[in-house]
């Protein structure tokens, strides 16, 4: 099965990282302005980013919590961005995994799986791939990776 995974580590308390993940104070603190995050099985986990476009076409509108476990997993459903119109109605699912390697830092990894095959897929991997590449950037800088912060050998 095709994954598509990403990871860093950062320089925070694994309760602070969750946080970051599954609220919508958190998520505001560094990606999203706005969200509704109800942290429960088929709650929201909707981001909004394009606040000027119609209900719908505005982020992750309709994606849902799959399950967690507090401090340290969460997945949840997601779908494609409005620029790829022709899966926009798709989900694939990502799992997020935090684990406290020391006091005050946190591994951060993420994988992306529920891919099909096709050419728009393909256009949807490109696309999420370097999403959340930028997504786990916004997260270090908010939270700086634990080698600047001189805690990791």
């Amino acid at each position: 099965m095709r994954t598509l995974h990403k990871e860093t580590t950062i320089s925070s308390p694994i309760e602070r990282a969750w946080w970051a993940w599954t609220t919508s104070e958190g998520i505001a603190a560094w990606w999203a302005k706005s969200s509704w995050i109800e942290l429960r099985i088929g709650g929201a986990f909707e981001l909004y980013f394009l606040l000027n476009r119609p209900r719908g076409s505005q982020g992750s509108e309709g994606c849902r919590i799959l399950s967690y476990r507090p401090p340290d997993m969460l997945s949840f459903s997601w779908n494609f961005p409005p620029s790829i119109p022709e899966l926009r109605e798709e989900r694939t699912w990502v799992v997020l995994n935090l684990a406290s390697e020391e006091p005050g830092v946190t591994q951060v990894s993420l994988d992306q799986l529920g891919w099909k095959e096709g050419p728009a897929w393909e256009s949807g991997w490109k696309s999420l791939d370097d999403a959340w590449e930028q997504v786990l950037e916004a997260f270090r800088t908010r939270f700086p990776a634990a080698e600047a912060a001189g805690k990791v050998g």
